[in-house]
């Protein structure tokens, strides 16, 4: 079911992890050892991923591998949004994956790029058809960042919100599917890609969307996926059965799970970006999981069943 571990999602983005408390990113490094370190207490075997970074900095991957972050991962993986919040070109792909391999002999993964279509819809069809022509066959996992447009309704995980302006409100676009689940064009063509591309589409507490979107998936032939497990959300009330719910409805896709997102109540600031008061919590939440899922212990679908009821 779980077909590799992420510990956490983009680091090196403020909008995600929080700089002022943690400037060296020394925290972090510690969290991530410990969660690295606990991941493969409990299964022997599956693939550790560095949280994809956003930008992508070679300087950020040597100073995590000079405090040993890189000893406790198997797979580095890169965020880019060249046409919608990078300030480089779209046809510079290759050569920002070769800045990261410059600087680490680990497999790298593509585990976001995708294409807005806050200003045009065939704007992403260009985008979606470069992008494959640029990565597929460059890195060995390409997850296109998503499925479904978010919901206007929700809101954007960013630091600043609307006083961001357009690049706060191009998150509301980005999927192959507009928020009433009608197709874009690119969805058609997305289609031309898969197996070799996959999906990264992320699943809000009792999403609404999850049935739909296995059963879109499966329509246009997606065998790997990337989705979350939050640790903030496994405080809230029947946490492990719609965890339980969500690892099921995918059991059919070779899952990267990512584990992250701080619980108010646990860490240094109560934001979802602090570093935690104690790594260890976080550890414990993603051992916890990897015995739920992917380890020895992993619990019956039957028994889950049962657990929910």
């Amino acid at each position: 079911m779980i077909e590799a571990a992420m510990i956490w999602n983009e680091p090196n983005n403020k909008s995600h992890w929080d700089p002022e408390i943690d400037p060296d990113w020394r925290l972090f490094s510690e969290m991530a050892i410990a969660a690295g370190q606990a991941i493969r207490a409990e299964h022997p075997t599956l693939p550790r991923v560095l949280g994809g970074i956003s930008p992508i900095d070679p300087a950020f991957i040597r100073n995590l591998a000079a405090r040993g972050v890189l000893d406790h991962v198997d797979v580095v993986a890169v965020h880019g949004f060249p046409l919608d919040w990078n300030l480089w070109q779209i046809h510079e792909w290759p050569a920002k994956i070769d800045e990261i391999r410059a600087v680490t002999n680990l497999p790298i993964w593509v585990s976001e790029v995708g294409i807005s279509t806050f200003g045009a819809e065939e704007v992403q069809v260009w985008g979606l058809n470069r992008t494959a022509e640029l990565l597929i066959g460059e890195v060995p996992k390409i997850h296109w960042y998503s499925l479904y447009d978010l919901p206007r309704a929700w809101e954007a995980t960013t630091r600043h919100r609307e006083a961001e302006g357009s690049s706060y409100y191009r998150h509301f676009y980005m999927g192959l599917l507009r928020e009433d689940g009608t197709p874009k064009p690119a969805l058609e063509e997305f289609a031309k890609y898969t197996p070799e591309m996959g999906l990264c589409q992320w699943f809000h507490f009792e999403d609404h969307r999850l049935d739909d979107a296995v059963a879109w998936m499966k329509r246009l032939g997606v065998k790997y996926l990337r989705t979350g497990l939050s640790w903030a959300d496994s405080f809230r009330p029947n946490a492990l059965a719609w965890f339980d719910r969500q690892m099921e409805a995918l059991a059919d896709f070779d899952v990267t799970v990512t584990f992250c997102f701080t619980p108010e109540h646990r860490g240094i600031a109560p934001h979802h970006t602090s570093a935690p008061l104690v790594k260890e919590e976080f550890a414990e939440f993603c051992a916890s999981m990897i015995r739920r899922y992917a380890g020895k212990g992993a619990v019956a679908p039957e028994a889950k069943l049962l657990e929910a009821l």
